[in-house]
């Protein structure tokens, strides 16, 4: 299972289509395996939806996140959680592993 995060300063970050880098954490077994930072493409309607697919990915946990994109998401099969707090990589993936990932409100700007 792989996860993408949108981070700033290593953390978190609510501004999901704007991000300067993600966190992709690869776990295997309930464990992370592997974890790196890319950036992303520029930012264009439809262009990180189709990224993060081609990565393998399959839950993305943001803060917020735009209709549209959550339809896009969707439509690839990549489980998206929104209103995620502003933690590391690490932490919001085994609260997730642990089911106690908190989701919140869609903390979206647009």
């Amino acid at each position: 299972m792989k996860f993408a995060i949108p981070l700033a300063e290593g953390k978190l970050t609510a501004h999901f289509g704007h991000c300067q880098e993600f966190a992709l954490v690869e776990v295997e077994d309930n464990q992370i395996k592997s974890q790196e930072t890319l950036i992303p493409p520029p930012h264009e309607p439809g262009v990180l939806p189709k990224w993060l697919h081609d990565l393998g990915t399959d839950v993305i946990i943001a803060g917020g996140m735009g209709a549209r994109a959550l339809d896009l998401f969707a439509q690839n099969n990549i489980k998206v959680i929104v209103g995620a707090a502003a933690l590391t990589p690490e932490e919001l993936v085994k609260h997730y592993l642990d089911n106690k990932l908190q989701p919140g409100a869609n903390v979206c700007d647009h």
